[in-house]
């Protein structure tokens, strides 16, 4: 079976912790396993800080009215802290995906060790 891409809206979704239907099951374990996974958990990790930053930005500068470097210096601390959590929790985080999807328990770890060899 050949795997089905989401639409952006469904991908956007996807992204922000949603259930794609099963249909799409074989498109989450390419996306859990292939050889860019970890510049797509960066990705997953930035698209989702996105709408808080913007609201930070808002906030911090017009709101309060702070200098951009400040303003910059707290947000790019902040993301720093955001994408390490992400990046350290990446791999449990993927196997725990798959299993919503109905794969075993470490699937994914599995599947990308399988294919490094």
């Amino acid at each position: 079976m050949a795997r089905r891409r989401p639409n952006p809206a469904l991908w956007l979704y996807y992204q922000f912790t949603g259930v794609l239907p099963a249909s799409y099951r074989e498109w989450v374990l390419h996306d859990a396993t292939c050889r860019s996974w970890f510049l797509r958990v960066v990705l997953r990790a930035l698209i989702q800080a996105a709408p808080v930053l913007g609201l930070l930005v808002f906030v911090l500068r017009g709101l309060l009215g702070g200098p951009w470097l400040l303003v910059l210096g707290s947000l790019l601390l902040g993301l720093l802290v955001y994408l390490r959590i992400a990046l350290t929790v990446a791999m449990d985080s993927l196997d725990s995906r798959l299993l919503r999807y109905g794969y075993p328990p470490g699937h994914a770890t599995a599947v990308r060790r399988q294919s490094r060899r």
